[in-house]
């Protein structure tokens, strides 16, 4: 059985595109990341704050699994962890299949619980060309996948790093997938 872990975390205190390696995470309960700037109990995300800046921050940590780049750079993107704005780079899981409300146990003490996809902006098209196609596209079927991550809010807080250990505990059925938020 593959064991799914955590392989880098990223931080950044300013709106940028991109987030900065870090040894490690401090994940505050309710709020996020310590020190980033989408941390909080209301949104923080730019255009969000301009609709309404009282909405409940449901991005407050931003995972995406490597597996992700593995698969970019074969079709030729230069883009790597961090790059993308992520604060948590996994391996070993399939996080865009996971339903909504699962919770992610990462190392002792911190317990995710995922609130939808991340629905890229055209920025990221600025970073490279093409690479808003590559990560948003349809199925055989017309339905739209994103693949840029998945967002989460904080249960309970601690410290992550990388080689932390990713554990899954599925919500109750009937599962809800993952809708972009």
């Amino acid at each position: 059985m593959k064991t799914a872990v955590v392989a880098a975390v990223w931080a950044s205190a300013t709106h940028s595109f991109s987030k900065f390696p870090q040894a490690e995470l401090a994940v505050i309960a309710g709020q996020g990341v310590a020190g980033d700037a989408h941390c909080g109990v209301t949104v923080k995300h730019r255009s969000r704050v301009a609709k309404d800046p009282t909405q409940p921050n449901l991005r407050q940590v931003h995972l995406i699994q490597s597996e992700l780049f593995d698969e970019l750079a074969a079709q030729g993107f230069g883009v790597g962890p961090g790059q993308l704005g992520e604060n948590i780079t996994t391996r070993g899981i399939d996080l865009l299949a996971l339903p909504c409300d699962t919770e992610l146990r990462i190392g002792t003490d911190v317990v995710l619980r995922l609130t939808g996809l991340r629905n890229p902006c055209p920025q990221i098209e600025n970073f490279e060309t093409g690479l808003l196609k590559a990560v948003v596209g349809k199925d055989a079927s017309g339905e739209v996948v994103r693949k840029a991550g998945v967002m989460s809010i904080v249960l309970a807080g601690g410290t992550v790093k990388p080689g932390d250990g990713v554990a899954v505990a599925l919500p109750p059925l009937p599962h809800a997938r993952l809708e972009r938020v």
